[in-house]
């Protein structure tokens, strides 16, 4: 194990991968300096309402993080924004606006991801009109307050989702498929049909890509049980009648004909973008060229950051994953973090 039982490692980011590399750390006995620039745990996390596949409470496991964060090794210094990270002599320095806040002998880098602006696809007409919203804040409104999605009073009648907006499009510069926005619409569109009966739903999407555990089975579930409409073609247009209902003009690529609908409700499923406040690490470039997302020195071998030594990635910082892919990164960070200070 460890010579020297002074070795500390610094997690910056308190979502789902910084929650497990912190846990994980402290487990295998080292001191942990935690930071994020919230003041409390749980990143993203705390704005979802369910989770997909078997649909669990976005609290409910929240809490159960919650609880494996008490250990007396893990110094929490949340509220503080982590911005730059700096060698010097071997100690990284943490930097907050070009001020030293700690430092430590290995770094775990779980800084997350942002969605994508929907403003940069202004054929959807995100942000003019009032009935255009994004899937994290769909979420929100089943979060907190699901009347809001009535209209004057009433269940809406008709309500459309839009996949890959922000992913797998030239046009914006966004090549990579975001993988988790399919199931995220098949997720919402059951929870729309749950609480709306009556109420007609539409998903048009590039191609279904379902590819996690419980995730095909769920779009199963969201056409045979739910009655959910999956239409294969892209949306060209959005606009707003005079009723203040979405009109919008698509085509079916599967039936080779144009479709136009009018809906109460259109929900962009956003993709996932690198962090606006991804954290710079000394002056070696450590991200992916196309994407944007940190960039492991070998991916294949586990989580070292490119250019970097004793700084690894956890998480969605290098690029899109689900909650149970971005802790278990965390775990494996935190694992190869110690064998970095043993072989020292």
């Amino acid at each position: 194990m460890l010579e020297n039982e002074n070795h500390r490692i610094a997690v910056i980011g308190a979502g789902p991968a910084g929650i497990s590399a912190a846990v994980t750390a402290a487990e295998l006995g080292i001191d942990v300096d935690w930071y994020d620039k919230a003041d409390q745990i749980g990143g993203k996390l705390n704005d979802y309402y369910q989770l997909f596949p078997d649909r669990t409470s976005a609290n409910k496991v929240l809490q159960e993080f919650d609880d494996q964060t008490g250990t007396a090794r893990i110094h929490k210094h949340f509220g503080k924004a982590i911005n730059h990270i700096r060698n010097d002599h071997g100690r990284l320095m943490l930097m907050s606006d070009q001020e030293a806040v700690g430092s430590a002998d290995s770094v775990i880098v779980a800084t997350g991801f942002d969605f994508f602006d929907a403003r940069n696809k202004e054929e959807f007409g995100y942000g003019i009109y009032n009935q255009v919203i994004t899937s994290p804040e769909l979420e929100q409104k089943l979060r907190t307050n699901p009347d809001s999605l009535k209209i004057d009073g009433a269940a809406p009648a008709n309500i459309a989702f839009v996949h890959c907006v922000g992913s797998r499009d030239q046009q914006i510069g966004i090549n990579y498929c975001s993988r988790l926005c399919c199931v995220t619409g098949i997720k919402q569109a059951i929870e729309m049909r749950e609480m709306f009966p009556s109420c007609r739903v539409v998903n048009f999407y590039i191609d279904i890509r379902a590819f996690g555990s419980g995730y095909e089975e769920l779009y199963r579930e969201a056409q045979e049980k739910h009655q959910v409409q999956f239409i294969r073609g892209r949306v060209s247009e959005a606009s707003e009648n005079q009723q203040h209902r979405i009109v919008l003009k698509a085509e079916d690529t599967l039936m080779g004909r144009p479709v136009k609908i009018t809906v109460d409700w259109l929900v962009l499923l956003i993709g996932m973008v690198p962090s606006c406040t991804q954290v710079q690490v000394a002056d070696h470039p450590c991200t992916d060229q196309e994407t944007g997302f940190l960039k492991a020195a070998n991916a294949f071998a586990g989580n070292r950051l490119a250019g970097q030594t004793g700084v690894f990635m956890a998480g969605a910082c290098g690029g899109p994953m689900s909650i149970p892919e971005a802790a278990a990164s965390g775990r494996a960070a935190a694992a190869e973090a110690l064998q970095y200070l043993i072989n020292r």
